[in-house]
């Protein structure tokens, strides 16, 4: 699914906060509830942006715009409360990882090909966010147990219900056992890789894939490297490892 061209996400979420902020003033929801659920909606919104700074601008938007019109009169204190839904989505500890960075439909085209796997082979995606790899995966292993790992219980809860087939658990992909798995997906950022390529090469097993979106993992020498449908490369790493 193609992303809405920036500002739009930002525009139609703070469209959205506000549109439930007013409908739930006009059925009689006290202005507390209203700030808490119109908050909660942008917070979740936030997924739109592309960006950390456009996510946190799409969530704080409503909240912000809030304040500054004067609308409602509220204690200081008050205005901690989307920052902490805020923190409930995007856990701080999480933040030097990717947020949420989803994988684009067509992005894993053509990986069973370079690395086979046997029915009801163990496939991890490790920060799986709101399960957009999981399905790439799903499209590319049909006969694969799928398993995702988030460390934001928002996310995790949201992607259980987009992705019912897969295992969803809550917790830090960090401290996750990858042995079990005869493949870790990931998508994350450049600085991520190498605390990946640690644990691969820790706890990976023989013939045991790690596969990186976008991001090499430039210690090692890559088994094989694909283009996505969308133009994004796709690092494959087969155990035992090779350095670069």
């Amino acid at each position: 699914m193609p992303r809405l061209p920036w500002p739009l996400p930002a525009v139609l979420a703070w469209a959205l906060a506000w549109g439930l902020f007013r409908v739930l003033l006009g059925v009689g929801a006290t202005p507390w509830l209203a700030l808490l659920l119109a908050s909660a909606a942008g917070a979740l919104a936030s997924v739109l942006g592309s960006t950390l700074w456009r996510r946190l601008l799409i969530a704080l938007g409503f909240p912000l715009a809030l304040l500054l019109s004067g609308a409602a009169q509220w204690p200081a204190w008050a205005w901690l409360l989307p920052m902490a839904l805020l923190a409930l989505v995007y856990p701080l500890n999480a933040w030097r990882d990717a947020p949420l960075f989803p994988t684009p439909a067509g992005a894993l085209q053509g990986l069973a090909a370079q690395a086979p796997l046997p029915p009801g082979a163990r496939v991890l995606d490790a920060g799986c966010g709101l399960g957009h790899g999981l399905q790439a995966l799903r499209w590319t292993y049909p006969q694969a147990e799928l398993h995702g790992v988030e460390w934001s219980w928002p996310l995790r809860l949201a992607c259980a219900l987009r992705c019912p087939w897969a295992r969803v658990r809550q917790g830090n992909m960090w401290r996750a056992d990858w042995r079990p798995f005869a493949m870790v997906y990931l998508f994350q950022r450049p600085e991520s890789m190498a605390r990946a390529v640690a644990k691969a090469q820790a706890e990976l097993a023989p013939g045991a894939w790690l596969v990186s979106l976008e991001f090499e993992a430039t210690a090692l020498r890559p088994t094989a490297r694909l283009q996505g449908a969308d133009g994004r490369p796709v690092w494959l790493y087969q155990a035992p490892f090779t350095k670069a």
